[in-house]
């Protein structure tokens, strides 16, 4: 969200800014979806629920993506890799603590594996080609980010990536980060499942609503 954003709601300019949103996903993509991890994801054979936590721009968006995947338990909005204690939501926005706009994501993974997730990810929840931005929203809030909180989750990532650059899925390299997972700050609550209680907010018209429209048609079997 953009600096003319206040409480959710943007005003005045911010809605010209958005008719030029982003909107349809994969702008940045050569083909017509991403294909599937080619390796192994050891992820899957763990018992028990599993956490991914993702930065891809405005986490409302992202947050509405994998609410909607099956066997995905939880989602919340908040903030990680920075380096102050306890951020809130205008501290972030300055761009001046490190922290990315993110998501925690709880799922099952004999119902969804981590690599499946990362496939939405890179598919409709984010463009990875963006650097410090996505859509209308601009600086390193708002960069692409994988936290990885383990040995298995940084390999599927890393040869995940290098699977995509070398296939030329994107017109331009990824750009998406990869890096060791630290803390995770919850957002305010009027930022917690914003898309479902906001629908008709014109930001999440334009930018976040094809998103799922996009999981919808893209994942038919992921799709909850």
């Amino acid at each position: 969200m953009t600096a003319c954003q206040k409480d959710g709601i943007r005003t005045g300019t911010c809605l010209l800014v958005l008719s030029f949103a982003m909107g349809v996903l994969g702008c940045g993509m050569v083909h017509g979806q991403v294909p599937e991890y080619a390796g192994s994801d050891p992820v899957a054979s763990v018992k028990g629920k599993q956490t991914a936590v993702l930065a891809g721009g405005c986490f409302w968006g992202v947050d509405a993506v994998f609410k909607h995947v099956k066997g995905v338990k939880e989602v919340v909005s908040g903030y990680s890799g920075g380096d102050v204690k306890s951020p809130d939501y205008e501290t972030v926005s300055s761009g001046r603590t490190g922290h990315a706009e993110s998501v925690k994501i709880t799922f099952d993974p004999s119902k969804v594996t981590y690599s499946q997730l990362l496939r939405v990810f890179f598919s409709v929840a984010t463009d990875p080609t963006e650097l410090n931005r996505q859509g209308p929203d601009e600086g390193t809030q708002y960069r692409s980010v994988i936290f990885y909180s383990d040995g298995a989750q940084k390999q599927i990532a890393l040869a995940y990536i290098d699977q995509l650059n070398k296939a030329g899925v994107f017109r331009a390299p990824i750009v998406t980060q990869v890096v060791p997972f630290e803390h995770f700050y919850l957002a305010e609550a009027y930022h917690q499942n914003y898309l479902e209680l906001h629908p008709d907010n014109p930001y999440i018209v334009y930018n976040d609503l094809p998103k799922l429209r996009a999981l919808k048609k893209e994942f038919p079997g992921l799709y909850n």
